[in-house]
């Protein structure tokens, strides 16, 4: 198998599939074991839960602010995946108190930082969540709390920054969601959502001699 030029370590996936789920081709080539880690931590969500709760998220840093240092490291996207984190195990709480059997939720996540033209560093992630907790992000413009608003909050966190500050940084994609069941191997939700998630593992658009990593996720 072919490694990728810039480091050595990284072997390049060419093929349309990956342990028989399929790949954003045209986008390729990938990184194999970004795939794989992909693929674990999908696997780890739904050995967990009988649904799971899947949805991309785009986040970028502001233009023209000042940020401290650590913004263009990535310790931003670990302060803000944290607070996410906390923010729903906050709600989860809440939602005891209100009754008793409420569901809980672990947050995986798979992360991918890229660059391409000077453009500052983004992030592209898959957040993997409990599907009989959450089943939607909700939309920017509700009036009730939702995960859109957690994830801005915790962006806003990460930057040190206001919430009105980082309007606009953080994007659902179009059809970002996700619901896949492991009751009835949901082997077709399961294939579009991990075609899907594949972006984040293309080899293109990544940085490999900063010393920053370019890909992350959660573990367990």
């Amino acid at each position: 198998m072919p490694r990728h030029p810039s480091n050595t370590n990284l072997h390049l996936h060419h093929a349309s599939t990956f342990q028989g789920l399929p790949v954003m081709a045209e986008k390729g080539p990938f990184i194999e074991q970004y795939l794989s880690r992909l693929h674990n931590t999908i696997e780890r969500s739904l050995r967990q839960y009988a649904r799971v709760f899947a949805f991309r998220v785009d986040i970028r840093l502001p233009l023209n602010v000042d940020l401290p240092d650590y913004v263009y490291t990535n310790e931003v996207i670990s302060r803000f995946l944290e607070s996410f984190k906390a923010k729903i195990e906050h709600d989860r709480q809440r939602a005891r108190t209100r009754y008793r059997y409420a569901h809980d939720s672990n947050v995986r996540y798979v992360w991918a930082r890229e660059e391409s033209g000077g453009e500052r560093p983004h992030y592209h992630l898959l957040i993997l969540l409990n599907g009989d907790a959450y089943f939607t992000v909700g939309r920017k413009t509700s009036t009730e709390q939702n995960i859109f608003h957690r994830l801005q909050e915790a962006w806003a966190s990460a930057l040190g920054l206001t919430v009105e500050e980082v309007g606009g940084l953080v994007e659902i994609p179009r059809a970002a969601g996700y619901l896949v069941s492991r009751a009835n191997g949901d082997h077709g939700e399961l294939a579009d959502l991990f075609h899907r998630a594949s972006y984040l593992c293309k080899a293109a658009t990544k940085n490999y001699g900063d010393g920053q990593h370019g890909f992350g996720c959660s573990r367990g």
